[in-house]
């Protein structure tokens, strides 16, 4: 049952001066319970009735039918409305149990929806730094899904570009074979990150990288055969962490992939007369947006990441005919892509307005910031590594006979690092500090993990019962807020896909792990009376929502633990 539905039917039919949709959307929760379970606020009507908003409530209150409401007060400029508890806990549980998807909606009409996520460089390793793209987009991809979208997840791999140059010079000056093929990423990073000291006193070294990068670009036997090699070589231990994180992606096309497509690209914006000149490289002027000019070759004629940003945005276009194409990048980037988008409509292409920019925070350890370039690297792998171990150990102390103990602590440990992600809204910056996330208590994935897998343990100590979905009342006030919680499953889900934030998905899973662990130290379950199919009913759905929820992050949800 769609209560809220019910209340903006219910209010439509006295309110002639607003739609339903609008009604809809001005529905609120209120913060005190005693205040009713949801609230219309009239201060919207009282320009057109020329009344003020507490006089409109009261007239609201006695001209609406009050039938399938426990009460409909007016509280203030509130219309209140409060609702018949065991119905609504009956109405919910019987619809979580007979959806085999529920939470997932058809609004999307199968549209397809692009995210370039990840996108780690080649010849670097994978750092703490490169986690919020990989995890954010994984999860935005499971909830556009859940709205009825079809995600294109690409991993636009930073595999060309004058980096490779200087790594080339680097590797030429002081590199062997030996020694890379010994222990290919690390000894590439320690290339480059020399190459970067040694600049700072030799800058005729930028000038070595950048020529390097010009040969690759023009086809040189030997630059190309190190590009290849280094990208191979990094591609291998890109898909270790994939596997670790189950993620996949349905596109490897990064930036090499488009050299064959740029210049047309330079084309279309010569025929439009809109590259113009400026100290030798080829631009185009933003001035008129209040942007820098877009750089779209230098002065040597090599392309840049706004080259192939175009050629990348065109392709996906032409390819996967996009509703909305994500780029999952951090704020950084923020005018890199408004310049983008610029260009794109100075080509005429009215569907870069579908284009979004998914900025988001830093990460930092200990309070810095991590870079390849400095040194400073934390890497993805040795982390998710140790927060395994630290699953792993406390598993040991809680339940030492676990079954399949290795594969729950892998699934405990890595979810653990993806979920304090993702439970942080995604703008916010914030400091990484490996023995919180992985705690079994407070504001982290192995509590609501450990809780779902609590559901699981009284659900087989019952016998998994079939369940009769006519018989789903509870007569316990200590199971409200679950079943509230459970019922706004749906509206979760869309606004998480809204606002593009998976903490929504996150932060509701906490706070349904919280209220289900309430009602549990405060009610007895298993009791053989006439409502113990309905607890149990209750338990299978809090299960089944928790489960989809973690899901939506890409955390598993283990049913031991």
């Amino acid at each position: 049952m769609d209560y809220k539905n019910q209340i903006a039917e219910t209010i439509a039919a006295v309110v002639p001066e607003l739609d339903n949709a609008t009604i809809l959307s001005k529905i609120e929760v209120p913060k005190d319970a005693s205040m009713g379970d949801y609230a219309f606020p009239t201060f919207l009507l009282a320009k057109a009735r020329r009344m003020a908003p507490q006089q409109i409530a009261t007239n609201i209150v006695s001209e609406i039918a009050t039938d399938g409401f426990k009460e409909v007060k007016a509280v203030g400029p509130y219309v209140n409305f409060f609702l018949d508890q065991a119905q609504f806990g009956a109405d919910t549980l019987a619809e979580v149990l007979r959806q085999t998807d529920y939470g997932h909606n058809t609004d999307g009409e199968a549209g397809h929806i692009t995210i370039d996520m990840s996108s780690p460089n080649i010849a670097k390793p994978m750092s703490m730094g490169h986690l919020r793209s990989t995890v954010i987009g994984n999860s935005l991809a499971e909830i556009a899904k859940a709205n009825g979208y079809q995600p294109i997840k690409i991993n636009h791999l930073g595999d060309w570009g004058t980096q490779f140059g200087k790594l080339m010079s680097a590797y030429k000056r002081w590199g062997s074979e030996e020694e890379v093929k010994a222990d290919p990423i690390n000894t590439l990073v320690k290339y480059y990150v020399r190459f970067h000291k040694e600049a700072e006193t030799q800058p005729e070294l930028n000038d070595e990288g950048r020529a390097w990068f010009k040969k690759l670009e023009d086809g040189d036997e030997e630059a190309h055969e190190l590009w290849s090699w280094f990208r191979e070589e990094s591609l291998k231990e890109f898909m270790e962490l994939y596997n670790d994180l189950d993620i996949d992606f349905d596109s490897f096309n990064g930036e090499a992939f488009y050299n064959d497509k740029m210049d047309a690209v330079i084309d279309t914006l010569k025929e439009k007369h809109l590259l113009v000149e400026s100290q030798g490289a080829q631009v185009v002027d933003l001035e008129d947006e209040g942007l820098n000019v877009a750089m779209i070759q230098r002065t040597d004629g090599a392309t840049l990441y706004m080259t192939r940003d175009l050629a990348a945005a065109i392709f996906r276009k032409n390819n996967y005919n996009f509703v909305k194409s994500l780029y999952v990048v951090g704020g950084e980037q923020r005018e890199h892509f408004m310049q983008m988008k610029a260009v794109l409509k100075k080509m005429g292409y009215e569907w870069s307005d579908d284009i979004e920019h998914i900025p988001f925070g830093m990460i930092t350890v200990d309070g810095k910031k991590l870079s390849t370039r400095s040194g400073r690297i934390i890497l993805l792998k040795d982390v998710l590594a140790d927060s395994v171990k630290l699953a792993t150990a406390q598993i040991d102390e809680k339940n030492p006979n676990l079954a399949n103990k290795e594969v729950v602590a892998h699934e405990v440990g890595t979810g653990a690092v993806v979920f304090h992600d993702l439970m942080n809204e995604r703008l916010g910056n914030f400091d990484f500090k490996l023995e919180e996330v992985v705690r079994f208590e407070g504001d982290t994935g192995p509590y609501v993990q450990y809780t779902n897998a609590r559901a699981q343990s009284i659900l087989r100590k019952a016998g998994k019962p079939e369940l009769d979905l006519n018989n789903l009342s509870i007569d316990d006030e200590q199971v409200w807020e679950t079943e509230k919680l459970v019922a706004s499953f749906n509206d979760i889900v869309r606004r998480a896909w809204r606002d593009r934030e998976p903490s929504v998905i996150a932060k509701y899973s906490l706070n349904l792990a919280r209220a289900f662990n309430k009602y549990y130290a405060n009610s007895k379950i298993l009791v053989e009376d006439d409502q113990l199919n309905a607890r149990l009913a209750l338990v299978t759905a809090v299960s089944y929502v928790l489960t989809e929820s973690l899901r939506l992050l890409g955390v598993k949800a283990p049913k031991e633990m």
